[in-house]
């Protein structure tokens, strides 16, 4: 472990380390999915040492765990990785590598009693934070109930699509499609939902392409990095024939108007949330609620059943 790290000592401590373990998951939570796993083991069998195949198994049980205690598998569980043993949790002093395997750690064993439900909520919380009520949409009676109530349908879309980029992206492109369908347009998410700065491209089979990005156009110099952006990512004569169009969380007017310049169309959450309101058939809101659901299941399933 690192030399100017202080040892571990109390509870504390090592909520400190799973905290930061959880603030630095990008996706699947695998490092405190793999503490908790590892503590679950302590507890059933007093094992400290651990093989390599030992680590990997308590992971497994620990994600199989964490989807019947939170109801679903979604951002949790990645594929097993020998590095997540070997050099991610040393990191955090749980594990100690030994030569033909791994050290279970004090605090985190003299703690385990305390650490075990903790991890287990704090998990649960963070992801709930994340999703908002995704999980709920892969329920069919959950989504066709919501879907005989516009006003509630709307209102989980806005509530959701606040929450974060990947929230933004996926209801964004739910919506487009289903309006879309209706004009026998089809699109196709390219890429994987990533970085807010980043976005999601969507084609289609009419020549367009649309990015989303949850962005805030306000200034001029977003604006630039916007079109700098583009202009790196898509030929010239897409551009010019205006085959580019931007699904972005809002825009002032004056740079709307710099981009309908230069041939850009953009969309606004705004304006996207008005086309939601006119989806009139329950078949059209249920389709948007599956749309959803498909996508983060399609980007954020378990590996592991």
């Amino acid at each position: 472990m690192p030399k100017h790290k202080a040892k571990l000592a109390t509870l504390a401590d090592c909520q400190r380390e799973i905290s930061v373990m959880i603030k630095r998951s990008k996706t699947r939570l695998i490092a405190p999915t793999l503490t908790l796993g590892l503590l679950q083991s302590y507890v059933g069998n007093g094992k400290i040492i651990f093989s390599e195949i030992e680590t990997q198994t308590a992971y497994s049980n620990a994600v199989k765990h964490l989807q019947g205690f939170m109801g679903h598998g979604l951002h949790i569980g990645a594929k097993w990785e020998d590095a997540y043993s070997r050099r991610t949790l040393p990191k955090y002093q749980v594990l100690k590598p030994l030569e033909n395997g791994y050290e279970l750690l004090a605090p985190y064993t003299t703690f385990n009693a305390q650490l075990i439900p903790w991890i287990e909520n704090t998990i649960r919380n963070y992801i709930e934070s994340k999703l908002g009520s995704i999980p709920k949409l892969e329920d069919k009676q959950f989504r066709a109930k919501l879907a005989t109530n516009r006003e509630a349908f709307l209102q989980l879309l806005k509530r959701n699509i606040e929450l974060n980029p990947a929230n933004f992206e996926f209801i964004c492109f739910a919506v487009l499609r289903v309006h879309l369908e209706k004009f026998a347009c089809k699109i196709y998410r390219d890429s994987r939902a990533s970085a807010h700065d980043k976005g999601v491209d969507i084609s289609t089979n009419f020549g367009v392409v649309y990015q989303i990005k949850k962005l805030r156009v306000v200034n001029k110099k977003t604006c630039d990095a916007i079109v700098s952006e583009l202009q790196a990512n898509f030929d010239r004569q897409r551009l010019e024939d205006g085959n580019v169009i931007l699904v972005i969380d809002d825009i002032h007017k004056e740079f709307r108007e710099f981009l309908i310049n230069m041939k850009i169309q953009s969309i606004s959450k705004f304006e996207l949330m008005k086309l939601a309101q006119q989806f009139d058939d329950e078949e059209d809101r249920e389709k948007v609620l599956r749309i959803i659901h498909d996508e983060f299941r399609r980007e954020y399933a378990s590996v592991i059943k």
